[in-house]
């Protein structure tokens, strides 16, 4: 069912980009069935006891009934936003969901392991897929290749209309960067894991796995704020690249403030 709501919403997007009367029905059915692939994913959030995205979806129905009706009423700014999300999407589902997501594990392997032979570190590979070092093995997924973030960045840039220089340095900007980082990324959280650099806290950082500590604070803290912060910086500098999207953000900020203050005095 989920693997349904996906590729739902990835038609639903498609046909938004298409220049055609029923764009805007196209574009808030693809909202929507991102919003039902949240709800559908439940049990799975759950039963690994993760609480932000059924968050998430709790607040997702509010927005897409916000952007549906801004929609409808052809707000400029909202286009805009479903247009990024509709690349988003159409750049990520097809690594997400075919034979493309494997290929592209695979030259970041390749070249994972490379930067490791540079640095004279001994490893095995277990797998394809899986470093093994001292004892401890790490698997390289699609979230560990960046493909996410870039596509979700590329979405955004694509959300207002740009000159051919701005489409340009905005892809060198993202792509590029993006990628080279996470591989640097990835070559860090093994260094750190297999060589079991951070063993502290294990009150709060282990999961009661041998070691488990070391990869927590290298990849779910380290590495999640060092992302954070490189995504900011190059949304900073993808603004000052294509100055139309701040003003599309602070618009779109006024847009959903208004429409949740005006729901909630009605609902008083």
């Amino acid at each position: 069912m989920e693997e349904f709501f996906i590729f739902a919403a990835l038609a639903s997007f498609v046909a938004f980009l298409l220049p055609w009367r029923h764009r805007t029905l196209a574009g808030i059915a693809g909202w929507a069935c991102m919003a039902l692939y949240l709800f559908a994913e439940l049990p799975y959030y759950f039963s690994v006891n993760n609480f932000f995205y059924p968050t998430l979806a709790l607040l997702s129905v509010p927005f897409v009934w916000v952007t549906a009706k801004r929609l409808g009423a052809g707000d400029r700014n909202v286009l805009y936003l479903t247009r990024a999300a509709a690349v988003a999407s159409l750049i990520y589902i097809p690594f997400g969901y075919t034979v493309l997501g494997d290929w592209l594990i695979g030259i970041v392997v390749g070249q994972i392991g490379w930067w490791l032979a540079a640095l004279g570190v001994n490893y095995a590979m277990v797998d394809w897929n899986m470093f093994a070092r001292n004892g401890f093995r790490i698997e390289i997924i699609l979230a560990c290749t960046g493909i996410q973030s870039m596509a979700i960045m590329l979405g955004v840039a694509a959300a207002v209309p740009t000159d051919l220089r701005q489409k340009v340095l905005s892809f060198l900007l993202i792509v590029p960067v993006i990628y080279v980082l996470n591989i640097f990324r990835n070559v860090y959280v093994i260094l750190a894991y297999t060589g079991q650099w951070y063993q502290f806290l294990p009150e709060i950082a282990s999961n009661g796995e041998y070691g488990y500590e070391s990869f927590f604070w290298a990849h779910n803290v380290l590495c999640e704020l060092g992302a954070l912060v490189a995504l900011v910086v190059i949304a900073y500098l993808l603004f000052l690249v294509i100055p139309d999207l701040g003003k599309m953000v602070d618009a779109l900020y006024q847009t959903y403030r208004d429409e949740f203050r005006r729901a909630i005095s009605k609902g008083r």
